[in-house]
């Protein structure tokens, strides 16, 4: 797993949390207050119903003797009258309360029965009854009243009762819910902390150690590739940079090595040429064969550490260019005849087309490179072979190639053809070299704007071709300034002067 994938888990996990949270406390919140309205509207009937029952008790006792004088109340100074529409008012007030069907129901019979109970103490004037009558009346009606406002309050209080027992409930479920999330985020953040501390940080650890150590000189540490994919890539990545760090190490070790090895042979050379010549007679055959010895090894010594030169000033952004308008056939011409004259025991042809073939170069640097392919050319075919040199290509591009018999070339060895310090098997073998011959062609050819292929196969030879822009004769124009991605590395912008 990814940190990005594991942080969007966890920060997923927890927007769930919380939004588990906020829809329980909404619930429960709404629950509460429903509970907290229930409660109130049953106190409210309740009193409601207390307040009706004692107006009804006042009412009964202020006209409890018929043809007595009207009486009022003692407590509130109110009148029959009065009371009787305060009655009628608190009836409506208690339609208006009722909450439920069954209440409704209630209220609605406790006004039938306190309508009566005033109709019955109505009923004297009306009906001419007697007192014994009118008593029997009154105090059935009122007792049936009193008796409809009695199970009114016990339905209210009943839905109270269930209210509470409701809301303690869903408080004990909110406590246990708490509790359970309280517990899941606990127990999230913990697997959260030890997955950082067992998949994350111990790698980050142990890469930071090989960093540590690698820098140190601990050239064979390598951070293990574990953890998380982003510190897998990581550890991958430094891993790589310490093997190709190692390998440059040992291509340089092998470089130093080799170049103390090719300068001692001509060294030595030159050593015993020289010691030769200070014995006995020096006779002039002697003396032509020595110098032509000298010249031999001071040549191959010259080209070495030409180039070493020219490696170090790629390297640098150093390498200086005076490009000019030439023909590329005489160029491969004069490659062609200083090789001829050299007797190595090959054919060397040159195939050129009978116009001419113009290219924008510095000459000395694209007779270097030629140079190079040829004679790699000659040293590594075997005798009596052909080697070809031919000029082609098209109205916008100049090919060189040179083709040879030679060894040829596996797919693995033109891998690391062009790379500074690095030689084929094969090629160590036949001569002799620090391989940095064709690195530099490659550079020099690259900061003309052109490029090298090759093609080879092993017992087949190889063919070598350089791509150049091609001018025309009316008049050259400047070639264009390389972009970021098409400039070599180690040619700065400004190389071409």
């Amino acid at each position: 797993m990814s940190l990005r994938a594991f942080f969007s888990t966890v920060v997923g996990g927890l927007v769930l949390l919380t939004v588990i949270a906020a829809t329980l406390l909404v619930v429960l919140t709404t629950a509460l207050e429903r509970m907290a309205s229930t409660l109130s509207e049953s106190v409210e009937g309740v009193r409601q119903a207390e307040e009706l029952e004692v107006d009804l008790l006042v009412h009964s006792r202020l006209v409890a003797l018929p043809g007595a004088p009207i009486l009022a109340d003692p407590s509130r100074g109110r009148t029959p009258p009065q009371i009787e529409s305060d009655l009628r008012r608190q009836l409506v007030e208690m339609h208006g309360t009722a909450s439920t069907q069954e209440e409704r129901q209630m209220v609605a019979e406790v006004q039938t029965e306190v309508y009566a109970y005033l109709h019955a103490q109505q009923a004297p004037l009306r009906q001419g009854l007697s007192a014994a009558q009118h008593d029997a009346a009154a105090v059935s009606s009122l007792d049936l009243a009193l008796r409809s406002l009695e199970r009114l309050i016990q339905i209210n209080v009943d839905q109270a009762q269930a209210a509470r027992q409701s809301a303690a409930y869903w408080s004990e479920m909110a406590n246990v819910l708490g509790l359970v999330l309280g517990l899941l985020l606990m127990a999230s953040l913990g697997l959260v902390v030890f997955w950082l501390r067992r998949f994350a940080l111990r790698p980050v650890g142990e890469l930071r150690r090989a960093m540590a150590g690698f820098g140190r000189g601990g050239r064979h540490l390598r951070a293990p590739e574990e953890g998380p994919l982003e510190l897998r890539d990581m550890a991958h990545t430094f891993n790589e940079m310490a093997d190709s760090l190692t390998h440059q190490q040992e291509q340089q070790l092998a470089f130093l090595a080799g170049v103390a090895h090719d300068l001692r042979n001509p060294l030595s050379a030159l050593k015993l040429s020289t010691s030769l010549t200070g014995r006995g007679e020096v006779t002039p055959e002697r003396m032509q064969r020595t110098l032509s010895l000298v010249r031999r090894q001071v040549a191959r010594l010259d080209r070495m550490v030409g180039d070493l030169l020219d490696a170090t000033r790629i390297e640098a952004g150093k390498l200086e260019l005076q490009p000019e308008v030439r023909d590329t056939r005489e160029l491969a011409r004069s490659v062609v005849e200083l090789y001829q004259s050299s007797d190595s025991g090959h054919t060397l042809e040159l195939v050129v087309p009978d116009t001419a073939v113009l290219v924008r170069a510095d000459p000395s640097r694209l007779e270097q490179v030629l140079n190079n392919l040829v004679s790699n050319a000659l040293k590594y075919s075997p005798a009596g072979s052909r080697v070809e040199v031919s000029v082609g290509g098209d109205a916008e591009h100049v090919v060189v190639a040179v083709a040879d018999q030679g060894i040829g070339m596996s797919p693995e060895e033109l891998k690391g053809l062009f790379v500074p310090f690095q030689r084929a098997g094969n090629a160590k073998q036949r001569a002799p070299g620090v391989g940095l011959g064709l690195s530099v062609s490659r550079r020099i050819i690259e900061a003309h704007g052109g490029r090298i292929e090759v093609e080879s196969r092993p017992g087949q030879g190889s063919v070598f071709r350089v791509h150049l822009a091609r001018v025309s004769a009316s008049g050259p124009p400047e070639p264009p300034a390389p972009s970021d991605d098409e400039e070599p590395a180690g040619v700065g912008s400004g190389a071409m002067h």
